[in-house]
């Protein structure tokens, strides 16, 4: 498939951090006409504004052709929820309490029952949130990948939940980049600074956590080039380098 897009921005798990996610994409150069942003999943739960993320994300797709969103977990616990009742999503670690608390939805205690006061539109966006995406340059993925498969080749359950090891550690292959696990939480071979990106032999981790002292992290693709915006305002920029994955960008 051909690129037709001069810059591709891809962005790790959100969260609900609306300040973050606004200062990062400020300070990129980034044209709406021309680039790209993909949002690799989970813009919701844990974080101060889970529904101004999903209100922001939709103005990103309204003013770009190119913008891209997969869903990740907390998507998929949420419609899970709306669907079927399965209360997953409410478990206090998973943070859709937050996220209920945000949207002004209401527990009925004489019912037992949750009154959901979600937009329609917003219900509506993570329904067609990708469960990957692909162009010239990569894969992009929420979670994991099945080594030797491609992502059209994977159950959801792997793209969206997955943590597998064999991914982190042995995947070689077209760069593939990923969220859901935190990069502390990944081989430490693979992460060359504190709060940095996880590269390892093709895969690529973009997931810096959501700590209250944690970044959100955003790499250009064609440079590999990161971008990270932190708690209170700090701004920071650093050049990844890439190993074994010399097809990405001419450093």
């Amino acid at each position: 498939m051909k690129n037709s897009v001069r810059k591709t921005y891809v962005i790790g798990d959100i969260h609900g951090r609306l300040t973050q996610l606004k200062a990062l994409v400020s300070s990129l150069d980034y044209d709406p006409q021309q680039d790209r942003i993909i949002l690799l999943g989970d813009l919701i739960d844990r974080g101060e504004d889970s529904p101004g993320v999903v209100n922001y994300a939709l103005e990103l797709q309204a003013e770009s052709p190119n913008f891209v969103c997969l869903r990740g977990n907390h998507e998929q616990m949420m419609l899970d929820l709306i669907e079927y009742g399965d209360l997953l999503w409410l478990v206090p670690e998973n943070g859709g309490a937050i996220t209920i608390a945000q949207y002004g939805c209401k527990y009925i205690e004489e019912t037992s029952t949750l009154s959901l006061q979600i937009p329609s539109s917003h219900i509506e966006f993570f329904s067609s949130m990708l469960p990957y995406f692909e162009d010239d340059n990569a894969y992009y993925i929420h979670a994991s990948l099945t080594v030797g498969k491609h992502p059209s080749e994977c159950d959801e359950e792997t793209l969206r939940w997955k943590r597998d090891p064999t991914f982190f550690r042995n995947y070689h292959g077209k760069p593939c980049f990923f969220g859901h696990t935190p990069t502390r939480y990944l081989p430490p071979m693979g992460v060359a600074k504190l709060n940095g990106i996880y590269i390892w032999g093709s895969a690529i981790g973009v997931d810096t956590g959501c700590g209250p002292e944690d970044p959100l992290t955003c790499v250009q693709v064609e440079t590999m080039k990161v971008y990270q915006a932190y708690p209170g305002g700090k701004l920071e920029s650093y050049q990844a380098r890439l190993g074994e994955l010399p097809s990405v960008a001419n450093l």
